[in-house]
């Protein structure tokens, strides 16, 4: 068996090529942008018609399997290499299970859009094109969901859990924060909901996600 990853941390990707290093798995990376145009060759379009990425495949002995969708290929990584032992990133229990997928499906359906939309134009692009206004706007739709997992951690942490699905850190966790990192440009919501913003810091100080940053 043998794996293989399109894309750069700098994007979506960076889910699955986070799974695939807190998972210590052996893959070959390919670093293919999303803009240029290397979505869009024929190669590409090959392994996934909608022109993004990420990409997974799985070279395995029943066949190969492709997967795209970042949170599917994290959550496939998950399910399909890591160990139900308790130590894993990977669901060790039903309920870790519904966990990693109803809080991987939250984040992308409640908060990725605005979550990027706070990322582009408070810091991300260049002063003169950012628009305050979209902002501030994404800002009070994203102060809904924040509740949301602001009293989920509270409720976790009341139970003796300091991550989203138990006592350790989960795919679970590695899916919602890699949405909600972006909201970090906001000091207004971090500051509004501090156990949120404390555990996104835990998460992005693994040393898994600190050496995807460094590499690009």
């Amino acid at each position: 068996m043998s794996l293989t990853l399109h894309g750069i941390a700098a994007s979506r990707a960076l889910r699955p090529l986070w799974a695939s290093t807190e998972l210590g798995l052996e893959f070959q990376h390919v670093p293919t942008p999303f803009g240029g145009g290397a979505t869009r060759t024929p190669e590409f379009l090959a392994l996934n018609p909608n022109g993004h990425i990420p990409v997974l495949v799985d070279a395995r002995p029943e066949g190969e399997v492709v997967v795209w969708e970042s949170m599917a290929c994290a959550l496939y990584l998950a399910r399909v290499y890591g160990r139900a032992d308790g130590v894993s990133i990977a669901p060790a229990t039903p309920r870790e299970e519904a966990e990693a997928l109803r809080w991987s499906f939250w984040v992308v359906t409640e908060c990725e859009a605005d979550a990027l939309t706070v990322l582009m134009h408070r810091v991300a692009m260049p002063e003169a094109r950012r628009k305050p206004e979209l902002a501030d706007a994404a800002e009070k739709r994203l102060a809904v969901p924040l509740r949301v997992i602001e009293s989920h951690l509270q409720r976790q942490r009341e139970a003796g859990q300091a991550w989203l699905a138990a006592e350790r850190f989960t795919v679970a966790d590695l899916c919602v924060a890699s949405v909600l990192l972006w909201a970090r440009a906001s000091r207004v919501l971090m500051q509004a909901h501090p156990l949120t913003h404390e555990w996104v810091q835990r998460c992005v100080a693994r040393p898994a996600y600190v050496a995807l940053r460094r590499e690009g």
